[in-house]
């Protein structure tokens, strides 16, 4: 079976109707089935997401994007400068 990708507004809107549901007196595994997820990924989303509104979540994702440019970028200058300092010792 393959992945479904959810957008954060949809993850936060099902996070939102399992609580609703929790409070109502359904248990957790009822709940997941209702909104067609895994109990692992519910559990998941809601440590990632939990109490979040969706412009926070969208200010997360975007911070998140830009770490992991930043971490490239830090990754290939950190290769230059080991490559720039092999040659300056002659060791090619």
């Amino acid at each position: 079976m393959g992945k479904k990708r959810h957008t954060s507004e949809q993850i936060i809107f099902m996070l939102r109707e399992a609580e609703v549901a929790l409070s109502q007196g359904k248990t957790v595994q009822e709940v997941c089935r209702g909104i067609s997820i895994t109990e692992q990924t519910y559990y998941r989303w809601r440590k990632e997401f939990g109490g979040l509104k969706v412009d926070q979540a969208k200010k997360l994702k975007g911070l998140e994007r830009e770490n992991a440019r930043l971490k490239l970028v830090v990754a290939e200058l950190h290769l230059d400068k080991a490559i720039l300092q092999e040659a300056l010792r002659g060791n090619f």
